[in-house]
């Protein structure tokens, strides 16, 4: 269990990357009283946690359902995974959002900065290799970290500075990069081994 859900955290810490977001966020709430900000945050985590949730709660059945194996959402779901962290890793910035302040929290905070497609993909993924119930404990306590990090933001922002908080995010993304190659080499496995059984 233990084993399993480090499995399932490590990966999901890289796709979440708060502290990658963390510039964004800043940028996002700047001028903004600090009262409001932590509606902002808190309505952030409840939003990624519902579509998080929901979306393992029924993707597998979807998956079932449009005939698509494991293999074939492992390959396809790897690339995607690799071709996001390559824009991360080569991108000088995030991209910018017109946001409206009572909705921010929700949309784009929540969606996609915190659950995003690289946290749909991982999360869906990993319940192949490990439990639904560890795979939901994991998002759950990284998307908790993630509120976390925006709470302290101020405090984080002093001792990190911009260019810290660019060089973290720039390592998490080559973690995911490399996360990404291991899971199309597993799927390539998988097709390869169903092939021959077949």
């Amino acid at each position: 269990m233990t084993k399993s859900f480090w499995l399932c955290f490590v990966p999901l810490f890289v796709a979440v990357d708060a502290l990658g977001i963390f510039p964004l966020f800043m940028n996002l709430t700047e001028g903004i009283e600090p009262q409001k900000i932590r509606r902002i945050v808190y309505q952030s985590m409840i939003t990624a946690l519902i579509v998080a949730l929901v979306f393992i709660a029924l993707g597998t059945a979807i998956l079932n359902l449009l005939g698509i194996t494991v293999a074939d959402f492992m390959i396809a779901g790897g690339t995607l995974l690799f071709v996001i962290s390559i824009k991360e890793i080569i991108s000088t910035k995030k991209s910018a959002y017109t946001i409206d302040q009572d909705s921010m929290g929700a949309v784009p905070i929540g969606v996609p900065l915190i659950t995003g497609p690289a946290v749909l993909t991982t999360s869906l993924l990993l319940i192949n290799e490990h439990t639904l119930f560890v795979t939901a404990l994991a998002i759950i306590i990284n998307i908790l970290i993630a509120g976390g990090v925006f709470l302290s933001a101020p405090l984080i922002n002093r001792v990190l500075g911009k260019t810290g908080s660019k060089t973290i995010s720039k390592i998490t993304s080559l973690l995911l990069a490399a996360i990404a190659v291991m899971i199309i080499r597993k799927g390539i496995v998988m097709f390869i081994a169903q092939g021959i059984k077949s």
